[in-house]
């Protein structure tokens, strides 16, 4: 293993934002819980969502359109897909997504963004040990978010929500995403590392067969990231070192 905690064969490392970069899951996982709550409301007998486990298991890390399907499946409920840029009152799986993304923004707006101190010294590590690093992230807010935070300098190649729509790629957990940020950096998967805290990242870093995959645990479930994949789990990526 590197001084960054990582297999002498890795020459890329492909990075999450929410949850990995960013302290935004915990809001993405108000905002998904603001939504599906106020929708659940007029569905007799159902309970409300679980910004714990429901976001885990159906949202985090996918694209909202497919999160918005995947909770409501899960519920056995099942609305019209709509278009992307329906209004987020509207009864639709695009209506709900814009929805949620309506609230996520004024959340950030009134909260701000804040990032992982951990995380932005392991990229300056990994860029001074010369390795190509890329920003894969089911977000269309994903640049703007790196922008406030001072982070977009860190990253060669942005695969994010805008990217994944304008070439037709699938979001996690399929490997799509990450493979196309490979591609870009011009590395193989096998030669890659992926880091990721959603349990859809890793089965994308899975099914990619990428090098490595890191799992970030930020809210206790290290057993969970292992078995959809992980080769390693930290709380913090300074775990990982990056330090001579």
């Amino acid at each position: 293993m590197t001084a960054l905690g990582l297999p002498d064969t890795i020459q890329a490392c492909l990075f999450d934002l929410d949850g990995v970069v960013t302290k935004t899951a915990v809001v993405h996982a108000a905002a998904w819980k603001e939504t599906f709550d106020a929708f659940l409301r007029d569905h007799d007998g159902q309970r409300p969502f679980d910004a714990v486990a429901d976001y885990d298991e159906y949202v985090d890390g996918r694209p909202r359109a497919d999160g918005v399907r995947t909770f409501l499946d899960s519920r056995g409920i099942h609305l019209p897909e709509g278009t992307p840029d329906d209004p987020p009152d509207a009864p639709t799986v695009h209506g709900l997504g814009n929805r949620k993304n309506e609230l996520l923004l004024e959340k950030i707006r009134t909260q701000g963004v804040e990032a992982y101190d951990g995380t932005l010294r392991y990229l300056e590590a990994v860029r001074a040990h010369g390795l190509r690093t890329a920003i894969v992230s089911s977000s269309a807010n994903c640049r703007d978010v790196l922008r406030s935070i001072g982070a977009e300098h860190f990253f060669d190649v942005r695969v994010d929500g805008v990217v994944a729509a304008e070439r037709r790629l699938p979001g996690k957990p399929h490997p799509d995403t990450f493979l196309a940020a490979a591609r870009d950096l011009g590395v193989e998967p096998a030669r890659a590392a992926v880091f990721e805290d959603a349990l859809a990242g890793m089965d994308a870093g899975r099914a990619g067969r990428f090098g490595y995959v890191v799992g970030v645990d930020r809210v206790g479930q290290t057993d969970a990231l292992y078995a959809h994949g992980a080769d390693t789990v930290v709380k913090d990526l300074a775990e990982l070192g990056g330090k001579e």
